[in-house]
């Protein structure tokens, strides 16, 4: 089933369920991408990425025009991304900046991150702030400010504190379905028209893990729009 969280003559955004491709790959698996071009009855352009065992907002252009404008946001940094990950260890700092020089190691598709600048590596930041935890588990209120392959990913990794399920970057073991607990949050970036704010917000995946840590979170999902 494709949740739909806005729908309109320009784009639609999507809540995209852990272990779906985001487009088509290898598998020949019905991707998202598939699907909303299926709903909308049109060619689609995919603007941000989601890897496969991440959930959370995915974003399609309905024109090349508005790809360009989307994916220019992007780049410009003046989207505002927001994550949430549960993490296996608790950070040695309830909230604080990471740095990082990151690498990426084409044949084995994992990026390494370095403490330090070296040749071939491109530096990556993040904010995160401890929002909640349990006994075993902690949620992370995640802010990237670069968009790189498996940086969060990588980055939590680098400070020991692997994603739930990320068995890649170093989890004590793999979620049943292989997903991984990282879930893209929220959305704000400038109508390409208008260039009024959207705003987008998607809900977690429903799962016990997510619940416990979630309970007493600010969570709203904006419900399926043609607007």
């Amino acid at each position: 089933m494709l949740d739909v969280l806005i729908n309109n003559d320009l784009f639609i955004a999507c809540n995209k369920a852990p272990g779906m491709a985001a487009q088509p790959d290898k598998t020949g698996d019905d991707s998202l991408l598939d699907l909303a071009e299926k709903r909308c009855k049109r060619p689609l352009h995919p603007v941000n990425r989601l890897d496969r065992p991440v959930s959370g907002i995915a974003l399609f252009a309905k024109t090349r025009a508005v790809m360009t404008d989307l994916t220019d946001q992007f780049r410009h940094r003046s989207v505002e991304k927001v994550y949430l990950a549960v993490v296996q260890n608790e950070p040695p700092e309830a909230q604080g900046k990471l740095v990082h020089f990151l690498q990426k190691n084409q044949s084995k598709n994992t990026t390494v991150a370095h403490p330090d600048e070296r040749p071939g590596a491109e530096r990556a930041e993040l904010d995160y702030k401890l929002i909640g935890k349990s006994d075993r588990y902690f949620l992370l209120e995640i802010h990237p400010v670069s968009g790189k392959h498996h940086q969060i990913r990588a980055q939590l990794a680098a400070i020991n504190c692997p994603i739930k399920g990320d068995v890649k970057y170093g989890a004590r073991r793999s979620n049943a379905d292989r997903s991984i607990h990282l879930h893209a949050w929220k959305l704000t970036f400038a109508h390409p028209r208008s260039g009024a704010p959207i705003e987008l917000v998607a809900a977690p995946p429903k799962d016990v893990i997510w619940d416990a840590l979630l309970n007493g979170v600010e969570i709203k999902d904006i419900p399926p729009a043609e607007a």
